[in-house]
């Protein structure tokens, strides 16, 4: 007979399911294509307009709607943040890249060291921008916080990524894992902290067969490429005609091959990810969660996206994004114990969106599951 009793690297959910949930269903998402739409392309005119000034007007518009067309339970999460305070952080953060690019451009050694002091300071910027995002995302009138500290993340996402080169990035899926469970447990609702169970196993599965599939996929794509690349080079050897249209077209072939194994290879690997993160996170006595992403439609979805978006130039955007955020509402579920009732909003002075800002700025993209 298997124990009840958790143990001590497993979340504790023999309380939370003893209960009965106060309510279960699936998150749902409201948002509607052309509201969307309307809301992106006044976004790109006025940020043109103003010469990137409104872009930050142009985020909190975003954010707001998905997050508020985002609901569990019928009720909507709210984004807390200032068009002025985002602004006020990218002004920051642009500032910095700047005296930094002009710096170069003069002493090259002085790059070296930017590189360097940016390097040491990755891992405060991850850790203000988790922070800053959390704390302007609200749920039930409780907000989010994160607690992450400079050590962990220095090792998370600096010294083991570098660690990985030298094991010839065989250790890639471990150190995934070790930075999906340092964001996802130093996340909290109120004062409670989201316990988290993931398995490295499950990264190394997953991550050999996303192997498995992009080889034969490759392969498939190769054998096909060659058959009918043959059959053109013959066709124009047979003519005598040098045509650089045959070696144009299979160079198209192949790239659209790339393009598809990649989207394949996304869809497997996030579907499986997301999954385990999910069914294995929960708010103890708060939340428990399921996700049920499906690999095959999610290739799919992400492959009609990109095609629409290419054959609109870009105009579908607003419909992939928002096609997206349903499926993805669609498959998860939650269910929340009355222990929700009873949570404390811990939240303290709002905190300054520098960090978000400059991460971006420095192409350093993170986004929760």
């Amino acid at each position: 007979m298997e124990s009840t009793h958790p143990t001590p690297d497993e979340p504790n959910k023999t309380n939370t399911q003893s209960a009965s949930p106060i309510f279960s269903g699936k998150v749902q998402f409201k948002g509607k294509a052309a509201e969307y739409f309307g809301i992106w392309i006044v976004n790109i005119l006025l940020s043109v307009i103003t010469l990137g000034i409104y872009s930050a007007w142009a985020k909190v518009r975003t954010y707001r709607y998905f997050y508020g067309h985002t609901r569990i339970d019928g009720h909507g999460f709210d984004y807390l943040a200032t068009p002025m305070q985002i602004l006020k952080g990218r002004i920051l953060a642009v500032a910095v890249f700047l005296i930094y690019t002009f710096a170069t451009s003069f002493l090259p050694i002085i790059g070296l060291l930017f590189a360097i002091g940016f390097l040491f300071l990755m891992p405060w910027i991850i850790n203000q921008g988790l922070r800053f995002n959390m704390r302007m995302t609200r749920h039930r009138n409780v907000c989010f916080s994160f607690q992450g500290n400079y050590g962990e993340a220095f090792v998370n996402f600096i010294l083991l990524p570098i660690a990985s080169i030298f094991t010839l990035y065989l250790l890639m899926p471990y150190v995934l894992k070790r930075i999906d469970s340092y964001i996802h447990s130093n996340i909290s609702y109120g004062d409670k902290p989201l316990t988290v169970n993931l398995k490295g196993e499950t990264y190394y599965l997953t991550a050999l067969i996303c192997f498995v599939v992009s080889s034969i996929t490759m392969v498939i794509f190769m054998a096909i490429l060659g058959f009918f690349g043959l059959d053109l080079l013959n066709a124009e050897n047979q003519q005598n005609i040098q045509d650089p249209s045959a070696m144009i077209i299979m160079f198209a072939a192949l790239m659209a091959a790339y393009v598809f194994m990649i989207t394949i290879v996304t869809a497997v690997w996030k579907a499986a990810i997301r999954n385990h993160i999910i069914d294995n996170s929960q708010f103890e006595g708060v939340a428990t969660f399921k996700s049920e992403l499906k690999p095959v439609p999610f290739a799919m979805l992400l492959l009609t996206n990109m095609l629409a978006i290419i054959f609109s130039l870009g105009l579908a955007y607003p419909w992939t994004k928002v096609r997206t955020s349903k499926m993805l509402a669609d498959v998860t579920t939650v269910n929340i114990y009355s222990g929700a009732l009873n949570l404390i909003d811990t939240q303290q002075a709002q905190q300054s969106s520098f960090a978000e800002e400059a991460a971006n700025v420095f192409d350093i993209d993170l986004s929760l599951t």
